[in-house]
């Protein structure tokens, strides 16, 4: 069986069933917490269970799992009673959808009925931490962002978040709680808005939709510019990194040069209008950017396969 550490909380809440909260519960709990799974419908919980079943099966297809798929699930209890979950929590993990009234009745909630030394963290991609520890100002020193990314049981980096009251103790505490689930903590210091990984994601989201639509690149020849060329080798060496080996004169000269013509547009553009209006919101409806002929499911699975090899071969 999986052995907590000193730093592994013993006992987690996730609050929100949905994609990103049964994904965390499977991580917390291959790594030995016990963790209670929140939501407010039951077809919510109901779904997550599925879903759990599914992570767990990839994992174990992978040879990631210590323990076998039942002895993990095992440590997740599934719950619509959120203040009873909360109750002895070393560790608090909102998940639910990115509407601050929503995150801020669910902080109000832990705020009552979590225990005083809790780290109450959420899993915000853009809200501000410092909004949501508003709302609950007598415990805001221990309101945190801890942003993971999809899906958190394969994916190695998250953010731990500063909001303007976030303590010291909280911030360590929490990237000493990624680290003991196998992950690894970035610091994000500032709240700003979208924090580090969801400012580059979109910077680089809205050069690709700029250059498609000024046509200088097909949209499929920009998508595999993107994942055959500069993802690849971002996957090995960072931006700075990349800098570093090529010369910073030269990285200098050419930012200078390129600078004033990338697009510094303030809205998402026709590419993303044109493709709703024809009611193509991506894999559910069957197309969005692109045409797809098979189910969410096997497009997701088979995602989790080629970041699953990727993580092999960087291991090699």
């Amino acid at each position: 069986m999986a052995q907590t550490t000193p730093s592994t909380p013993a006992a987690v809440t996730v609050v929100g069933a949905g994609t990103m909260g049964h994904g965390l519960a499977v991580q917390f709990a291959r790594h030995g917490a016990s963790v209670s799974l929140v939501d407010h419908r039951q077809s919510n919980l109901d779904d997550a269970r599925a879903g759990v079943d599914d992570a767990l099966g990839f994992l174990e297809s992978e040879g990631w799992l210590d323990d076998a798929p039942a002895a993990v699930g095992e440590r997740i209890d599934y719950t619509l009673d959120l203040p009873a979950a909360a109750a002895d929590a070393a560790l608090v993990v909102e998940s639910v959808s990115e509407d601050i009234d929503t995150k801020e009745a669910v902080f109000e909630t832990l705020a009552a009925s979590a225990p005083e030394e809790a780290v109450l963290a959420t899993n915000t991609s853009g809200i501000p931490i410092s909004d949501v520890g508003a709302a609950v100002p007598d415990v805001a020193d221990r309101v945190v962002g801890c942003h993971w990314w999809n899906p958190p049981y394969l994916l190695p980096t998250v953010e731990v978040v500063r909001g303007e009251e976030t303590s010291d103790e909280t911030v360590e505490r929490t990237a000493a709680f990624v680290e003991a689930v196998d992950r690894e903590p970035i610091v994000v210091e500032r709240d700003v808005p979208g924090f580090v990984w969801n400012r580059i994601q979109f910077a680089v989201l809205r050069e690709c939709t700029h250059l498609v639509s000024e046509g200088v690149a097909s949209l499929e020849d920009v998508e595999r510019a993107v994942r055959d060329g500069y993802a690849l080798r971002t996957a090995v060496v960072g931006p700075f990194e990349t800098a570093d080996l090529a010369g910073l004169d030269l990285f200098r000269t050419i930012a200078g040069n390129l600078y004033p013509h990338l697009s510094d547009a303030e809205d998402p553009g026709p590419l993303f209008e044109e493709r709703l209006a024809a009611g193509r919101g991506g894999v559910a409806d069957g197309a969005g950017f692109h045409e797809y002929d098979e189910e969410p499911e096997a497009l997701l699975r088979r995602r989790n396969e080629r970041v699953a090899a990727v993580l092999r071969a960087l291991d090699d």
